[in-house]
């Protein structure tokens, strides 16, 4: 590998790491933004989990929606912002692995309304916040 490549995966890297943290700090902070779930039963733990997974996939579908709409196609001209917001920080905001364990999770624990509800909203709202992104995003272009 020549080291002009090399140089640009890492600088590549450096910006999917610098957007995949903050990311990944907001997903955080939105699971425990449920206070008093300590002690309380499991099913209500999972509950707020699963809300707070919604939120998330629905904001990092805006943002998503914001930056195809504000110009940056999935080969974008400025591969830069791609790499940091689209890639790293919607990337760790949004997380299918997550959002199919709490739902198995709540389907375990026979909460079968509850998951079908999230699932059912972050696929339509999913849809729905990054077309609004999408316009949002082309209006400011």
């Amino acid at each position: 590998m020549k080291p002009t490549a090399l140089k640009l995966e890492l600088t590549e890297l450096a910006l999917v790491a610098a957007g995949a943290i903050p990311g990944a700090l907001l997903r955080w902070y939105l699971e425990g933004l449920t206070p008093g779930l300590v002690g309380a039963p499991t099913s209500a733990v999972w509950a707020a989990t699963l809300r707070a997974d919604l939120v998330a996939n629905l904001l990092g579908c805006l943002g998503l929606g914001l930056l195809i709409g504000a110009g940056l196609p999935p080969k974008p001209a400025r591969p830069r912002l791609y790499l940091w917001a689209g890639v790293g920080f919607c990337g760790s905001l949004t997380t299918f692995s997550t959002w199919m364990l709490v739902t198995s999770l709540a389907l375990a624990q026979g909460q079968i309304g509850l998951a079908a509800s999230v699932l059912g909203a972050s696929l339509l709202g999913g849809l729905v916040a990054l077309a609004a992104g999408f316009f949002t995003g082309r209006r400011w272009r």
